[in-house]
């Protein structure tokens, strides 16, 4: 079995909160050896995807989901998808996610841990995630503005008005899992309906009820959040945004910019003076 190899940048390390950015080659293609989680934290994935397996449970971990990790927690990571990933890690005192953590999603008791292991990120998050990363990379915020921006993140990942935890049967789960891989697995191919069904094996009125339900959101829209999530991953290193659109399977440049307005609130070109990398 090829072992996985990690490179973890920090970004920013306060009495407040900790950002690391962890890029992971994903030579590990099944379960990797079991790893402790050191801390607790947040962990906002931004490219490629890989399976998180803990307490029985598979979580597909992609751009649309913060996942988290309870300090002691042991866990397996395997990557069905070839690329490999990368994810923003944030980690805080248990004392201070005490404060900001909805009893809603914590487990009853004196420490403080997360009582589920993920949640849906709405659009803002992920561009929340794209400009603490960013400004942190090119050194354009200091360590009290990095701070402010990680602290609302983590408010608006777990806040009342987050996005709630999907409810949904195993055999749901595992279809949208499958669909979720499928996606992941090559983001520019403008999929039809039928064969996403055809992959997963089930019809594609089925899918798409399936999906919606447990994602609350259509099959496309997810599509689309996936490409624009890939999107805020490059645009740092990003000279022609024509080209750039085309190559994430967008029609035109007029689509990439208007989806991303739509979505984030600036165009790609808006964002990249925004964030300070062009």
């Amino acid at each position: 079995m090829t072992t996985s190899h990690l490179h973890s940048t920090r970004l920013l390390e306060t009495d407040l909160v900790s950002v690391f950015d962890v890029v992971c080659d994903g030579g590990c293609r099944h379960l990797s050896e079991p790893e402790t989680a050191a801390s607790t934290s947040l962990v906002f994935p931004y490219r490629g995807v890989f399976i998180r397996h803990i307490d029985g449970e598979d979580v597909v971990a992609e751009a649309s989901q913060v996942l988290f990790f309870n300090r002691g927690d042991l866990y397996r990571i395997s990557h069905p998808v070839p690329g490999g990933d990368a994810c923003l890690s944030l980690s805080a005192p248990e004392a201070l996610l005490d404060e900001l953590v909805p009893k809603t999603h914590r487990r009853a008791g004196a420490v403080f841990a997360f009582n589920k292991q993920r949640l849906a990120v709405d659009a803002r998050a992920q561009a929340q995630v794209a400009l603490l990363r960013h400004s942190l990379v090119t050194g354009t915020a200091e360590p009290l503005e990095g701070e402010a921006l990680a602290l609302t993140l983590i408010r608006r990942s777990v806040g009342e008005r987050a996005v709630r935890a999907p409810v949904a049967g195993f055999s749901a789960q595992k279809l949208v899992n499958r669909t979720k891989l499928l996606l992941s697995a090559d983001l520019a191919r403008r999929w039809t309906l039928s064969e996403i069904a055809a992959e997963a094996g089930v019809s594609p009125v089925y899918l798409t009820q399936v999906f919606r339900k447990v994602e609350g959101m259509p099959l496309y829209r997810y599509q689309l959040r996936l490409r624009l999530a890939r999107a805020l991953d490059l645009l740092g290193s990003c000279d022609d945004l024509t080209s750039f659109g085309l190559d994430l399977g967008f029609s035109s440049h007029s689509h990439f910019s208007s989806s991303f307005r739509q979505v984030y609130g600036r165009t790609p070109a808006e964002f990249q003076r925004f964030a300070g990398v062009r």
